[in-house]
């Protein structure tokens, strides 16, 4: 019990600064005593809302709707009152910006188009002439609250549903349980992850795989033997290879990523995709760290691909394997502050000996995970991330007389096609062209590695 209160208190505390802020900068523009009074009302509004959801909340679910359209409006409410302090802008400029960053956040084209259209007619509303001028903030946080409420009576569907909470990682076997110790990620993670492992850190590994074998995804739906052995080889020996990307979005989600880029993922040094062809020409520069044990095989494989010119993190991804019901799979796991992002995909076979990675699949286990990681206990909550999904199909591209030899053969060029979508609308496609690299010297043979999720 005594426990339990604590933890209240704990998540009790960001609730009241978010809603100490708030309230100051809803009244701050009122007078000295209408600030002191609003910021003391706002953190106990804000707090007692959220305790209340808390409370009432039930075993695999996440806050209550309501607590979350509070919340949004505190968080708008600061950003709104320095928008306008910094630029001068009026109530309709800063509600239709406002409500465009919250459509962007909610991901779905129609979203995206309706954040902008509230904060505009909520903005227009509060500039009517003859009425008193409105505080920015005041100004944000109506849209957002506006759009927020909207969207929970249009858009039906959740796009976030608790599948565990406070579990171990055993019990969820489709997350890759690693968070960053630190705000941000970056291509050094690996080497601080080693050091709170106390596993054997070995930076950019000369001749390794982000799959210790293709073997260990064999199920009923695919067999290992029928992959082209070049596609075998860059799956079990990547460090070979050297990718070249080129990025396809599609225009109605160029706005949104562009904000996520600029607050979320260049900050957090991950998922830091490039936005166009231009940016993508500077190059790729690909590696794998590793940690191992203290019998020497491999516990943790980090992909990381970072710019060429600027090592700025482009993916941080943990790649393990792992078998359920006689059926492989591949999850990816993207550490995030205490937290981390799982993609778990199924194989299946490509004509002509390529191999497909998909979310999309009949099984139980594929889909995308957003998981916190309790940091005193290590226990897990887990909410799978609906409507996203991804599809990764890597292959040999053959003409003429090289498709004539057929799989079994080397001939021919790798290529990969990275294609993503949410709530079944595509936005982007990464394709990739992959090179053999010029040989460093022998090529030793491949560190062993344990096909299981690391860090058990």
């Amino acid at each position: 019990m005594a426990k339990e209160r604590a933890g209240r208190l704990q998540q009790a505390v960001p609730a009241a600064v978010i809603g100490a802020l708030a309230g100051a900068a809803l009244t701050g523009h009122r007078s000295r005593r209408a600030a002191l009074l609003g910021t003391l009302g706002g953190a106990i509004g804000v707090a007692a809302a959220d305790g209340i959801a808390r409370a009432r909340q039930r075993p695999g679910e996440i806050p209550a709707l309501w607590s979350r359209i509070i919340a949004s409006g505190a968080l708008a409410a600061p950003a709104g009152w320095a928008a306008q302090r910094l630029t001068g802008a009026g109530p309709l400029p800063v509600a239709t910006v406002a409500g465009a960053a919250a459509g962007a956040l909610g991901l779905r084209p129609q979203k995206v188009l309706l954040g902008p259209a509230i904060g505009a007619a909520v903005g227009l509303g509060l500039s009517r002439p003859g009425s008193r001028p409105t505080a920015g903030s005041v100004a944000a946080a109506a849209a957002v609250v506006g759009y927020r409420v909207a969207a929970a009576l249009i858009f039906r569907d959740p796009q976030l549903s608790m599948l565990a909470e406070r579990v171990h990682s055993e019990d969820v076997p489709f997350v890759v349980p690693l968070a960053s110790q630190t705000r941000y990620v970056g291509t050094g993670y690996v080497r601080s992850l080693a050091q709170v492992l106390g596993g054997t850190y070995t930076p950019d590994v000369a001749d390794i795989g982000i799959v210790a074998s293709l073997d260990s995804l064999a199920g009923p739906s695919f067999d290992p033997a029928g992959v082209d052995p070049l596609v075998r080889e860059f799956y079990e020996h990547t460090t070979r290879f050297a990718l070249d990307i080129v990025p396809q979005w599609r225009l109605w989600v160029r706005p949104g990523y562009l904000l996520y880029r600029t607050l979320l993922a260049r900050p957090l040094g991950q998922a830091n995709v490039p936005m166009s062809q231009r940016e993508a020409q500077h190059g790729i520069h690909s590696r794998i760290d590793t940690i191992s044990g203290a019998d020497g095989a491999v516990s943790v494989r980090g992909w990381i691909r970072s710019a060429a010119d600027t090592d700025e993190p482009i993916y941080v991804g943990i790649y393990t394997t792992y078998r359920h019901e006689d059926q492989g799979y591949v999850s990816v796991g993207f550490p995030l502050p205490q937290a981390s992002f799982t993609a778990t995909l199924a194989p299946a076979a490509r004509p002509g000996g390529g191999l497909v990675l998909d979310s999309r699949s009949p099984l139980d286990q594929p889909g995308h995970y957003l998981t916190f990681i309790d940091p005193q206990t290590g226990e897990l909550t887990t909410a799978a991330v609906r409507g996203f999904a991804e599809r990764l199909e890597v292959y040999v591209s053959r003409s003429g007389a090289e498709a004539g030899a057929g799989v079994g053969s080397s001939v021919g060029e790798l290529r990969a096609e990275h294609s993503f979508w949410v709530f079944g609308f595509p936005f982007l496609v990464l394709h990739y062209r992959i090179h053999r690299k010029p040989p460093r010297g022998p090529m030793p043979a491949g560190p062993a590695a344990s096909p299981r999720h690391c860090a058990r």
